[in-house]
């Protein structure tokens, strides 16, 4: 067969296989032409999700009667000129194929009237064939009308979803533009009722009215820079997370996009502090110089690559997980999980309660209760602790978790704030307390350990041993010295000295049970932080373990100076706040 020239009707055809997958793809062509072109109003009206009808209309600069045809033309566009302008893209379209793309598989009306041009001019187009300009009547814009979406190509017609999953997917791409475009006001219109009105408002507004009371309620405001690059939004409270992914925004210079790296950046900031396979919400604005990225990946320009990848990771990294792991503050709690903020100032503890807890003394929780008062270790009543007053001191003066009242079933610290009422899972606070000492110990190559009295001899599985042979002063530096006793044997020297009141045997099981599945070297570089949050969890109090006051009091103020204290190492929330106005509704007091 031999070689020949394309029609250029085909060759649009074939472009808009991957420019125009379904309706949504070639409303948001047309909805970036119009915030390129300056719209502060745009209307969008859809049929049949889009594929009956797609109706945009702008106030912006419009186009001159001879340049319709030029618009509708393939590789034809008012963005750039040259290689260097390519390289340095600011406009959010620049390819110039998406509207004869289009054009050329369905029926187009393109309605534009120019700021200095005496009336509107239309052009029409079908299946790729363009009629000659001819007057029409509008103000100043743009009005683009395409209708029969895919009517000459039935077999992309036919893999397209119902009328109400691709309006879905248009409604989506309008609020997606909708965020990084706040100056701009939208409505959206479907089978004539208005779905989506939203007026020019400021971002945060725009953010309330797109994303909901939901979102903005457990939103944690992110502003960060670092050279070049600038970095501002809001994300999600871990407490707050979903199993959906539907609520995840990124916009690098004002564009929406999908990035693997961006996505794996976000997904290691929350890792510590995320419960199992729950997902962040997030709506976050990058901003960096045009030629420091290149968004001409692919025709949907949502897939981009970034010059300095692993700055921009490290950068996005730190900035969310230094957030995300500020201590609690003074005056700032949720009925989700904590808000984090700035470190607070050194409170100055009362008589009855313990100063802030140093190494030494956070491993009083392990010693066996030895006070009175408390719920005895296995009997199912309550007694009350001993009285002890609460400190005299002022509303201002209170720590941001106040101080401890009770301690309810042996599991949770109920404490008195400025707020009201704190709710405490001791294990789950003191759980995240000890991951972050041993993350910092481990960090500073100072994991003291401690020597067993009598050595602990543990039968374990042949190839457990043989794994762990040549590794030996690798797992001392986390604080376990081991030996190996026999091919089935080790004997167990020592142990973290933060975990010496744990069980030294569920201790090493665990470690091993680690080494088992991943191997020492990959375990101590690849998974340290999983290691540890096992180990933390095996160290940190346990329920029905009774503390007093005074130990309460401390857990409290060590949460207070720990990082991610909101959290426990599983993601679940360690502490919630109960406001004296939900306590007062609760028993429907002032009405």
């Amino acid at each position: 067969m031999s070689i020949r020239v394309l029609p250029d009707v085909l060759i649009s055809q074939i472009a808009a296989g991957e420019v125009v997958e379904r309706p949504a793809a070639a409303l948001k062509e047309i909805l970036e032409n119009s915030l390129d072109a300056g719209a502060s109003e745009i209307q969008i009206e859809l049929e049949q999700g889009g594929i009956k009808r797609i109706r945009v209309s702008d106030n912006g600069g419009g186009i001159p009667k001879d340049e319709l045809v030029l618009a509708l033309t393939r590789h034809a566009t008012s963005k750039i000129a040259s290689l260097s302008d390519l390289e340095r893209v600011a406009s959010l379209g620049f390819r110039g194929e998406a509207l004869a793309s289009i054009a050329a598989i369905a029926r187009v009306q393109l309605t534009s009237r120019s700021v200095d041009a005496a009336h509107a001019w239309a052009l029409q187009a079908e299946g790729g064939q363009l009629a000659a300009p001819a007057p029409a009547a509008r103000a100043g814009g743009t009005t683009i009308d395409i209708q029969d979406l895919f009517f000459n190509t039935p077999a992309r017609r036919k893999f397209l979803k119902t009328d109400a999953t691709e309006y879905a997917h248009c409604a989506e791409t309008v609020r997606r533009l909708a965020l990084a475009q706040p100056q701009t006001g939208f409505t959206l219109t479907h089978n004539g009722r208005v779905q989506l009105r939203l007026n020019a408002e400021p971002a945060d507004a725009r953010v309330r009215h797109v994303l909901g009371d939901a979102f903005e309620r457990n939103a944690i405001a992110v502003e960060a820079a670092a050279g070049t690059l600038r970095l501002n939004g809001w994300v999600i409270r871990p407490g707050a997370a979903t199993a959906g992914r539907d609520s995840q925004h990124v916009f690098v210079n004002g564009r929406y996009v999908r990035d693997k790296l961006i996505v794996h950046a976000l997904k290691e900031a929350y890792r510590d502090v995320l419960h199992q396979q729950l997902n962040p919400a997030y709506c976050l604005f990058i901003e960096l110089p045009p030629e420091t990225v290149d968004v001409n990946v692919h025709p949907a320009k949502t897939e981009i690559r970034f010059r300095d990848s692993r700055g921009v990771h490290q950068f996005l990294y730190r900035a969310v997980e230094r957030l995300l792991g500020a201590p609690v503050a003074s005056g700032e709690a949720s009925a989700i999980a904590p808000a984090p903020a700035s470190r607070p100032p050194a409170w100055g503890a009362p008589q009855q309660a313990a100063m802030p807890l140093q190494v030494a003394e956070a491993m009083a929780f392990y010693a066996p209760f030895q006070g009175s008062g408390g719920r005895g270790q296995d009997s199912g009543e309550f007694v009350a602790p001993a009285a002890q007053a609460l400190p005299e001191s002022g509303q201002g003066d209170a720590p941001p978790l106040g101080y401890a009242l009770a301690q309810l079933h042996g599991v949770y610290v109920l404490a008195q704030n400025a707020q009201g009422l704190v709710v405490v899972d001791m294990h789950a606070a003191h759980e995240r307390v000890v991951y972050e000492k041993l993350k910092s110990a481990l960090d500073a190559r100072a994991v003291p350990a401690q020597t067993l009295l009598i050595p602990l001899a543990l039968t374990v599985d042949a190839c457990d041993v043989a794994e762990i042979g040549p590794h030996l002063a690798a797992l001392a530096d986390i604080g376990f010295e081991l030996s190996v006793t026999s091919p089935t044997s080790v004997a167990v020297r020592s142990v973290p000295w933060l975990l010496k009141d744990a069980d030294p045997v569920e201790l090493t099981r665990a470690v091993l049970a680690e080494v088992a599945e991943f191997g020492v070297a990959r375990l101590l570089v690849e998974r340290r932080n999983e290691l540890l949050a096992t180990l933390a969890c095996h160290g940190a109090v346990r329920a029905n373990r009774h503390l007093t006051l005074p130990e309460m009091n401390a857990l409290l103020r060590e949460m207070e100076a720990t990082e991610r204290a909101g959290q426990c190492n599983h993601g679940r929330p360690t502490w919630f706040q109960l406001g004296l106005k939900e306590l007062d509704a609760m028993f429907m007091r002032g009405r």
